[in-house]
């Protein structure tokens, strides 16, 4: 497919899909050819939007498409399997947001689907394709820091903005699977992928919203050699998304914040417009994010996509990474529940 134009089918009009409109805005070689939405209105207000040919809530149809070359899932958690094995028993090329699936199982169902398909599956995790994590991976890379001993992410906004996140069986949990898979993830890429997570410990709690699920969580993962990642996320920090990553090593340590550490600030006795994701105010002093797509990964996984579907490469993320940060969340809600270390089951 050397030189030809990509064309996407982005199923899913809400938060994520806009996003990820936003990451391919600056993608060369490539083309949003349809959107898929559940709701009529919101199918034609995103395709006039980003002037995209097609918007439609028949899914069935939109798969059939013989001219669509990669499908991006951009759906809520409780879609995700469905969606992923319509498309592996078309044998098409799909992406899909995380987590990949509300439990291991259905992690495991997709990924043995789109293997079965021989095309091409990706796993949109933001976090390891942001430019400062990006950045950090390469320092580490470099042996800057030695040998990286341990990983510490932190995740946290005040909530999130669809009601199905809110209810566990939907979601799949709570904060955890929300915002934990990007902190596990972000460990993997700074440990090495080849290093396994072995147990888990965690502490999960509802400290302040009217929900069943979890609000706050903290976990700590062991590695196969000994070595851990701590996560902490939490859906009841006020400011805006905060998004951080600290690694330790022998002869190093490196940190990432790129929410809070901004180089932009501003003070305003007057609303000063959109700031930052999940921004309680917009006056006073506030701390905007330039280039958010960019900022948080989204420009540089679509590009990536794009171009393993046009060279015929695979993905540095695929289900399988999706399966395995399921199985890690597992065992954390098994932890959480039975106050003890939990084995992760891969």
């Amino acid at each position: 497919m050397a030189g030809k134009i990509v064309r996407i089918g982005v199923l899913g009009a809400g938060f994520v899909a806009e996003f990820y409109l936003q990451g391919l805005r600056d993608v060369p070689g490539q083309e949003v050819s349809l959107v898929y939405s559940r709701g009529e209105a919101s199918a034609q207000k995103f395709s006039r939007r980003w002037a995209i040919g097609e918007g439609t809530t028949d899914l069935d149809r939109a798969i059939a498409r013989d001219d669509i070359d990669l499908y991006l899932i951009a759906l809520p958690n409780f879609l995700h399997k469905e969606v992923a094995l319509k498309l592996a028993r078309a044998r098409r090329n799909q992406v899909c947001t995380k987590p990949l699936g509300r439990n291991g199982e259905e992690a495991r169902a997709m990924l043995y689907a789109a293997e079965d398909s021989a095309a091409m599956h990706g796993y949109a995790e933001t976090e390891v394709f942001a430019p400062a994590v990006v950045r950090a991976h390469a320092i580490i890379s470099s042996g800057a820091l030695g040998r990286v001993l341990w990983v510490r992410s932190r995740e946290s906004h005040f909530g999130p903005h669809s009601s199905w996140f809110w209810e566990p069986e939907l979601a799949g949990g709570g904060a955890l699977i929300d915002m934990g898979c990007h902190c596990i993830e972000a460990a993997r890429y700074f440990f090495g992928k080849e290093l396994k997570p072995v147990e888990v410990m965690a502490w999960c709690a509802t400290l302040f919203h009217k929900t069943e699920a979890e609000d706050n969580t903290l976990a700590v993962i062991r590695f196969e050699d000994g070595r851990i990642a701590h996560l902490e996320v939490s859906w009841t920090a006020r400011g805006g998304l905060d998004l951080r990553n600290e690694v330790h090593g022998t002869d190093g340590a490196l940190f990432t914040d790129v929410t809070r550490g901004t180089p932009l600030e501003a003070f305003s006795l007057r609303p000063a417009g959109y700031v930052v994701e999940k921004a309680d105010l917009d006056q006073g002093w506030v701390k905007p994010v330039s280039e958010e797509a960019f900022t948080y990964g989204y420009q540089g996984e679509m590009k990536h996509f794009v171009e393993c579907v046009r060279d015929g490469k695979t993905p540095r993320e695929t289900y399988a990474d999706g399966a395995v940060v399921n199985a890690v969340i597992d065992a954390a809600y098994r932890s959480a529940q039975s106050r003890r270390w939990e084995p992760v089951q891969l």
